[in-house]
Order: C-alpha cells, then sequence, then structure tokens
C-alpha cells in the first residue's frame, strides 16, 4: 500500500504541498505527554529519598496511577524488620480476559552529593539508619525508571482498547538495599493480586546513547553478597612487634590471597568477582591494633559459584590466620549480610527475545542492541520466583549520543551509576523507555 506516500511525493513536486504524516498512537501520547513528564522527572529528581524512606515518593506515584484509572494499594510490603514500613505499590488495571504482565519501578535514591551542575539539581540531606547526616541524590536514575513508568502507564491506559488482560504496575521500595523485592514477596504479592504470566522492567544505563535499548538472554546481572571480616591479632607498641599478633600483615595476607579464589579455584568459564572495598584498622603510627576489618563484595550468576567463593574466603581467612599463630580464640569472624543479599537476574531467552521484537517497530531496529552481561547487581530477579515466572529487565540508553560518541573516540570513561557527576539526558531517555515499555505489554497483551 504505498500509493499514499506516492501521492504525497507527487503533491510535493508539482504543487509544493507539504505532506502531513500521521504519528503512530504511542508517538502521539509520548509528545503529548513529555512536557509534563519532564516536570514530574525534574521534581523526582529534586526531591530524592533514600531506602526505607520512599513515603513521598511512593504517594506521588500512587496519586498519578490511580488519576489513570488503576486501583492502587499504598504501602504494600512486609521487612524482616517488623518496625519498618514498606512504602510498596501496587497498581492493578484489569481489562478482560487475557495473560497477566507485571512492570516495575523502583524508588529509592542513594545517600550521593550531587555534582552534577544541573539547574534541577538535588540539594536534599537527611538522616541514614545511623543518624548520620547525607546527602541523597538519584545517582541510579530512579526518576527516570519512575517517570517512563509513569508514561507507559499513561499509553497504556488510553490504548485500552487494543489489549485485554490484566496490567500490574509496582513501585518498589528499597532496591539499592536489596530488601525491597523480598518485602513485597512476603507481603504475599503473588497471593493478594494476581499471579503475573510475564515481568518487565527497564534500567537506564551510564555508556549507551539515548533513544536506544538493550537487551541481554540469559544471566543479565549478577548476584550481590556483603562479606564483612574481621581480623583479630594481638595488638601491643610497634616498636616490639615479635610480641604481637599483627592483624595489619594478616589483613594485607588475606587480601592478596583472596584474588586467586577468582584466578585460581573458579572456573574461568563462570564469570565472578570478589573485591575488598573496605578496610580499616588502626588508631596511631605506634601501635599496632588489636583488629582490622575488612568489607567486600562477592559478585556471581550461578548459585553454586556464590557458595563456593563464600567457603573459600572464610578458609583462606582462618588458615592464614593459622599459620601466623593466631590463638584459636581470635580467629576471623567472617559475617555474610544476607539482608541485603540479592540474587542474579536471569532473562527468560524466550521471553526477551519477544520482548525485543516488540521494540523494534516503534524504536527502529537499529536502535535495539544486544548487549553483554555485567557483573552489576539488582534485586529484580526475586520476582520470578527462581526462574519459574519468564522475566526480562533491559537496559535504556541515557547519555546524549553526542557524549557516547566523544567517549568512544576519547576513550575516556563517562560518569558510571552511582557516581555523583551522573546525568541523563532526560527527554529522549523518557520518551524511548515509556514507548518502549507500553510496546512491549501491548505485545504481550494482544487481542
Amino acid at each position: 500500500m504505498r500509493f499514499p506516500n506516492l501521492f504525497c511525493s507527487l503533491a510535493v513536486l508539482a504543487f509544493g504541498i507539504t505532506p502531513v504524516f500521521s504519528q503512530s498512537p504511542l508517538d502521539a501520547i509520548a509528545a503529548r505527554e513529555l512536557p509534563k513528564l519532564l516536570e514530574t522527572y525534574k521534581f523526582l529528581h529534586l526531591h530524592p529519598e533514600i531506602s526505607y524512606q520512599e513515603e513521598k515518593t511512593a504517594t506521588l506515584l500512587a496519586q498519578r496511577l490511580r488519576t489513570l484509572g488503576f486501583e492502587v494499594t499504598e504501602r504494600f510490603g512486609k521487612y524482616a524488620e517488623p518496625s519498618r514500613t514498606s512504602y510498596g505499590i501496587v497498581a492493578v488495571m484489569k481489562n478482560g480476559k487475557g495473560p497477566t504482565v507485571l512492570v516495575r519501578t523502583d524508588l529509592d535514591a542513594l545517600p550521593v552529593q550531587e555534582k552534577t551542575g544541573l539547574p534541577y539539581s538535588s540539594t536534599m540531606v537527611t538522616k541514614d539508619d545511623a543518624g548520620r547526616e547525607v546527602s541523597v541524590m538519584h545517582a541510579c536514575g530512579h526518576d527516570i525508571h519512575m517517570t517512563s513508568f509513569l508514561g507507559t502507564a499513561t499509553i497504556l491506559s488510553e490504548l485500552k482498547n487494543q489489549w485485554r488482560g490484566t496490567l500490574i504496575m509496582i513501585g518498589q521500595p528499597c532496591e539499592e538495599r536489596g530488601a525491597g523485592a523480598k518485602a513485597m514477596l512476603n507481603g504475599e504479592l503473588y497471593t493478594k493480586f494476581p499471579r503475573p504470566d510475564y515481568i518487565l522492567a527497564l534500567h537506564d544505563n551510564a555508556t549507551m546513547a539515548a533513544g536506544t535499548v538493550g537487551v541481554c538472554e540469559g544471566y543479565a546481572l549478577a548476584s550481590v553478597t556483603s562479606v564483612d571480616i574481621t581480623i583479630r591479632g594481638v595488638g601491643g607498641h610497634g616498636a616490639y612487634p615479635q610480641t604481637t599478633k599483627d592483624p595489619v600483615v594478616l589483613a594485607s595476607q588475606i587480601v592478596l590471597a583472596l584474588q586467586t579464589i577468582v584466578s585460581r579455584e573458579n572456573s574461568p568459564l563462570d564469570p565472578a568477582v570478589v573485591t575488598v572495598g573496605s578496610i580499616h584498622g588502626g588508631t596511631k603510627h605506634n601501635i599496632i591494633p588489636d583488629e582490622v576489618r575488612l568489607q567486600i563484595t562477592v559478585r556471581a550468576y550461578k548459585e553454586e559459584v556464590r557458595r563456593k567463593i563464600l567457603a573459600s574466603i572464610e578458609r583462606i581467612a582462618r588458615g592464614i590466620a593459622v599459620a601466623a599463630g593466631v590463638p584459636s580464640d581470635r580467629m576471623p569472624i567472617v559475617r555474610t549480610d544476607e539482608s541485603e543479599f540479592t540474587a542474579s537476574t536471569y532473562n527468560n531467552p524466550e521471553f526477551t527475545r519477544r520482548v525485543a521484537h516488540s521494540f523494534e517497530p516503534v524504536l527502529g531496529k537499529e536502535n535495539v542492541l544486544k548487549v553483554d552481561p555485567v557483573m552489576g547487581g539488582e534485586d529484580f530477579g526475586y520476582f520470578s520466583l527462581d526462574d519459574k515466572i519468564p522475566l526480562c529487565m533491559f537496559w535504556l540508553g541515557a547519555i546524549e549520543p553526542a557524549r557516547v560518541a566523544q567517549s568512544l573516540k576519547d576513550g575516556v570513561s563517562l560518569p558510571s551509576l552511582h557516581s555523583s557527576q551522573f546525568a541523563p539526558d532526560p527527554e529522549p531517555t523518557i520518551r524511548t523507555g515509556m514507548k518502549a515499555t507500553a510496546a512491549a505489554v501491548m505485545d504481550l497483551l494482544k487481542k
């Protein structure tokens, strides 16, 4: 059916008439809503809330979803600590018989002081769990996620005549602490609300150009485990080290020995990371302390690899202490913080291919990219119930294309997620995110 375009072309040549091509419904709604969504984005960016404190953020999203016709439940979820309130939101729109699709956004920001210099830079300061004053910034782009989420909800509510089924849109708290997804599942998400047939989410990407999306089949993000080691020695005067068991030396040996876990104990075909991110001990030049503390992050895709690494860490720490003659009652204490453990994210391959295919008509095939897995972590994977429900998280390019091109040319890295300098290009990023997610949902719920 090329005749309309041919007629327009002939009209331009013969009469100088400028042709007017109609927008798709997704494009039209996106174009209309973007000014308001950009205002929302800047408001969220200016008013970030850290994990466990997302009350006002959740209220804003809940109010917007209600105006779109969703049935909204607020303060949903159950943390392991009974005293904590979960600010999770669950919004449901039933539109006849059909599959159930769950779309998730995260709500929380990070304790980071913003240094982007943007006119809408965050200046928020709050108190963390320890009562310390901390600056707050959406340094991971959850404000982009939420705004795209609201744009998607708007599109799908207006185009109800084009899909059938149940749409569940959830605002998940406490992603940055690895506790929010578990809290929502512990609150019986799949019992009190319809269990989804498909689960979908996006995450902005600090190395990809705005206007593009990235998809990764299979393992896409790693599990994350925090490990704390207290290395106990026998302290004393720095002038008489022979009378001590120096935990600083032991800590140094342990840090170096831990590097052999990935290089010599783990198969090179199973990606893993062991990073010592913090080492603290001692108070003065000439005092050998009684203990040194290490903080470690462990990353892996497979659960059996993770467990093997954790066992190796404990074995190495104890073995070095024994070799140094540390008394048996002063052996290292190795603790794993399971409260902030996050499982790996596995994108169901067949489902992910279908999602990618649904992006192409609305974004252009050239803007749908295949990307490699990363060792970053997310708690989104919990929603799949150990891969029982097909799940897909896709990457959303968030950086001005010229900046990406310059970075590739110069070899200079762009500010990463969690950086005080991270600054997405909001308009094209939000437009792409809302259109891509809406297109995927409409494909899954098509009549």
